[in-house]
């Protein structure tokens, strides 16, 4: 085993109150892929910085070998007086350090190096501060949350390219899907101890609930003996318990002990409050499309919303995902085409930009929206307190600050607003930034089990996989046109369907391609001129395509009839995502016979004017 290069060992820290840290440690070998896990406010934070030397404990042992270089991803970083995002990104470097691998990084996180930091987006800051930290690639990479703000293509490279790092790595982050990708071991912290899990994190919240069952077992054991013991005190003989003030002691240990048995931190207990029945068709999309300039963000687009489905909206940033849910909401009037909304709807919105946080308001002010100390909740009046605690808030925090919160803390602030409002439709935008994994649990039942519809833009993948009835995402996700389609299922069956359809695809091209060997189609340009009439096979092909598609269509819209029940998918998922797949299958077959009817109709109005 290597000798570790960096170790943390019984590190204490409180900040007036009960200690954040007390006991906790961290140890990092070469080649070490940790993930760092535990509830919001647990501290991990804390203890990544405190292993990178920006925070000093106040007492444990910190060991950092000397020759090791560290580099420490911020939520927030601090670009000082730099006037680029290049200058930015190497002042990172070290003696020594490629400042080619900056460009190579800022090309891969679209960036070009000539931003000016004081106008970069959230997202824009996130990328830039990840070239940094991965540009001089260092013996321990540690990274906070650095998903936050990136879309999914950029996720994706971003595992690749940790992969191939040399770096040992300790990363926090509330995707599920990129820390089983990337991690290794797990350590988990807890109620200010830690704890280490040689394996990645697919294993931990296995391991975390027998570990805590184990810890309930033994507090129950405990809380036995006690009952042992205070029975011989009252009932043993009298002369036996005064000489005995050994057991008398151990007693009192015992009750010490269990009374300062801090338990696991609870979950929420909440639900949303829905609002009455909307109608059955809740949005209904006909070829709606927006464009800004010459360039276009939504091609023609349609779409019907039922009442229960729940839709995700995935793609690049940039690609055009607020504005067509900005559209579909009808916030914002598309260019063409017509979008109704369906009735009695009541929406609820949890924004990712926070727009709606007064930084300066307490948290009671925000929650009642002024009015007092209660509030209503399904139709119950409950004391902003209470409610609060329902959300993991202590009492004491009514009258605090927003902006002396954490950025989970606030997360989990907005969403106990947005779910004591009545709705029908909820539009949750990135509503997993910043949530641990147990809320991420919550807010998933609360997604699956809402009897109204759901909208949601979301680049966590098994957050999708989980929730989503059907996806929406850009053709083409590396050069985004403004054409959408829409997917059945979550974010791995839209892979799967793609992949379905470019196989499909190919089949198609290769058997064009062994179609005009004959020649009769070849370009007049050095090939085989047209000949003076289509062949047999290509009339017959011209009169029956046509039926072909007739008939293709017809079986597509019998699928989609089926697939629109909102309580299909629930019922039979196997049956659903069998139809699912045939339904884009059927679309490719469509799209190819749409194509070949095309180029033959051309080919004889063509020969027809010879």
């Amino acid at each position: 085993m290597a000798p570790p290069i960096l170790k943390l060992d019984d590190i204490v820290l409180s900040f007036g109150g009960a200690p954040l840290l007390n006991g906790a440690g961290l140890q990092v070998e070469p080649g070490d892929r940790i993930c760092l896990v535990g509830r919001n406010g647990s501290g991990k934070s804390t203890l990544m910085k405190i292993a990178a030397g920006m925070v000093e404990p106040q007492s444990g042992e910190v060991f950092r070998h000397p020759a090791a270089t560290i580099r420490y991803l911020e939520q927030a970083p601090d670009f000082g007086a730099h006037k680029t995002v290049q200058a930015y990104a190497e002042a990172g470097l070290g003696p020594g350090d490629d400042p080619y691998r900056v460009t190579y990084l800022l090309e891969h996180l679209g960036l070009s190096g000539q931003e000016d930091p004081a106008s970069l987006s959230g997202g824009e800051a996130r990328r830039a501060a990840l070239a940094r930290v991965m540009a001089p690639e260092p013996d321990i990479l540690m990274l906070d949350e650095p998903t936050n703000h990136l879309d999914l293509p950029t996720i994706e490279w971003l595992e690749g390219e940790l992969a191939k790092s040399r770096s040992a790595l300790v990363v926090i982050s509330h995707d599920r899907r990129f820390l089983e990708k990337v991690s290794t071991a797990t350590v988990w912290l807890d109620r200010g101890l830690s704890r280490r899990l040689n394996r990645g994190f697919g294993h931990f919240e296995e391991w975390r609930d027998k570990v805590l069952e184990e810890e309930e077992i033994e507090q129950h054991k405990l809380g036995k003996e006690i009952q042992r013991e205070e029975h011989w005190l009252r009932y043993g003989v009298t002369a036996r318990r005064k000489r005995n003030m050994r057991r008398l002691g151990n007693l009192q240990s015992l009750r010490a002990e269990y009374r300062g048995h801090k338990g696991p931190q609870g979950t929420i207990q909440a639900n949303v409050t829905e609002g009455r029945e909307s109608g059955k068709l809740v949005i209904e999309a006909e070829k709606i499309a927006k464009a800004y300039g010459e360039r276009t963000i939504v091609a023609p687009f349609s779409i019907r919303v039922h009442r229960g489905d729940c839709i995700g909206l995935i793609g690049p940033n940039g690609a055009g995902k607020t504005t067509l849910l900005r559209m579909l909401t009808g916030q914002l009037s598309p260019d063409s085409g017509t979008v109704k909304l369906g009735t009695n709807l009541e929406i609820a919105v949890l924004d990712q930009k926070r727009e709606d946080l007064n930084l300066e308001d307490t948290l009671a002010h925000y929650l009642t929206d002024g009015r007092g100390d209660n509030l209503l909740v399904n139709g119950e009046q409950k004391h902003v307190t209470g409610y609060m605690k329902d959300f993991l808030f202590q009492p004491e925090q009514a009258r605090t600050p927003i902006k002396n919160l954490s950025g989970g803390e606030r997360a989990r602030l907005m969403l106990a607003r947005m779910m004591a409002k009545p709705s029908n439709l909820l539009i949750l935008d990135e509503p997993t930034n910043d949530l641990d994994i147990e809320t991420l649990d919550l807010l998933q039942e609360i997604v699956a089990g809402y009897s109204g519809t759901v909208i949601l833009v979301s680049h966590d993948r098994d957050f999708l996989d989980r929730t989503v009835t059907s996806t929406i995402a850009p053709a083409d996700p590396e050069h985004p046109d403004g054409r959408w389609i829409e997917y059945a299922g979550g974010y791995s069956d839209m892979l799967a369907q793609k992949k379905g359809a470019e196989d499909e695809r190919r089949r198609a091209d290769k058997a064009e391609k062994a179609k005009s060997s004959d020649g009769s189609t070849k370009a007049a340009d050095g090939g085989t001129k047209p000949k003076g009439k289509l062949s047999y096979k290509q009339k017959f092909a011209l009169e029956n395509l046509p039926k072909e598609m007739e008939k293709t269509q017809k079986d597509i819209a019998a699928r989609e009839a089926k697939m629109a029940d909102p309580n299909f998918f629930a019922k039979d998922q196997a049956t659903f995502n069998k139809l699912a797949a045939e339904t884009e299958k059927l679309r490719a077959d469509l799209i190819r016979m749409e194509e070949e009817w095309l180029e033959l109709e051309m080919l004889r109005e063509e020969l027809e004017g010879q």
